[in-house]
């Protein structure tokens, strides 16, 4: 499918949503990014992105930046933050999502893709899971990612309008903080593994990613369809310590500690910053990092988008390193 028109791109103020409304936009084409006001666009204005500043959950912004636009990658979404409640996770990700796919059907948008989430199947019991693994979500952020999901396999089913969904891995790469805390304490030998280090840990490379976007929209595949975007490896959480270590240049950690003291922490710690809206210093979720495993199938893709990883973890994690220091952030 050939791109011809322009193209929205919700959240482009955000890692993702700016890297690939980036790239299209150097690869030639139209494109109109979504970003919430005071948000930082310079990087889209000096790319010459056209902004809207706007709530992709108010019903008179989705028709706004939905007008003359054939295609839509839906990336904005509203991720973990503390002291925010379940209302306004509904509110982004399910209304918004509803919001702008009444208004690509209204506008007659040719195509629309959907940024969803591995979140949504949890804690994986039995890896590799693929996309046909049953909802699992976890927390708030999940489970109202699962129900955009939901929504908006069932409107492309419909053809309202066509469409398919895109399930990204963990992302990163330069340009994303997600990873910065682990780097700095890899790095000045301070990091502490929780447990074993043996559960697994799959990303993906914010350019494969767009790659894998890129792909979803052009590849002639049925509406409706679901695909997991990932690297082409999964590792224990102890490599991938290691290869963060040797990207910038520490040893790997040596020091552990038992998971059930630090899960208690995280719980009482939890219960008494949040309903201050205090940002807690050690959440569950950061527990459930050391030990729930993630690992992806990402078969369905490469057969059926001809997607192909091309960056390695270890090239990826020398990146990322290497923009950290650059940045001064290392």
């Amino acid at each position: 499918m050939q791109l011809n028109g322009r193209i929205l791109v919700t959240g482009a103020a955000g890692f993702t949503g700016g890297a690939l409304a980036r790239r299209l936009a150097a690869d030639g084409h139209l494109v109109r990014g979504t970003a919430r006001p005071g948000s930082d666009v310079r990087a889209l204005e000096e790319a010459g992105i056209e902004v809207f500043f706007g709530d992709i959950a108010d019903p008179n912004a989705t028709e706004e930046m939905m007008k003359g636009c054939s295609f839509v990658f839906h990336i904005a979404a509203l991720f973990r933050r503390a002291g925010v409640p379940d209302a306004e996770y509904e509110r982004v990700n399910i209304e918004g999502t509803r919001l702008l796919l009444d208004a690509a059907a209204a506008c007659g948008v040719t195509k629309f893709v959907h940024c969803s989430t591995i979140g949504v199947c949890g804690h994986i019991a039995n890896p590799p899971a693929n996309e046909k693994t049953p909802y699992n979500p976890g927390d708030i952020y999940q489970q109202t990612k699962m129900e955009g999901e939901k929504l908006a396999i069932s409107r492309f089913m419909d053809s309202r309008p066509q469409g398919v969904v895109v399930r990204p891995a963990s992302i990163y790469g330069p340009g994303d903080l997600r990873l910065l805390k682990m780097f700095k304490m890899i790095s000045r030998r301070r990091f502490l593994v929780i447990g074993s280090g043996k559960p697994t840990f799959h990303v993906v490379y914010i350019d494969d990613l767009v790659e894998g976007f890129l792909l979803a929209m052009q590849k002639e595949v049925q509406t409706g369809e679901t695909f997991i975007i990932a690297g082409n490896e999964y590792v224990p959480l102890n490599e991938l310590f290691r290869l963060v270590a040797e990207a910038v240049g520490a040893a790997p950690p040596k020091w552990r500690v038992p998971v059930w003291p630090v899960q208690l922490l995280a719980t009482l710690v939890e219960k008494v910053c949040i309903p201050f809206r205090i940002e807690p210093p050690i959440y569950r979720r950061r527990v459930d990092f050391f030990t729930k495993s993630r690992a992806f199938d990402i078969s369905k893709a490469k057969h059926l988008l001809d997607y192909e990883p091309k960056v390695s973890l270890k090239e990826g994690m020398q990146r990322t390193a290497d923009w950290y220091r650059a940045e001064g952030l290392l």
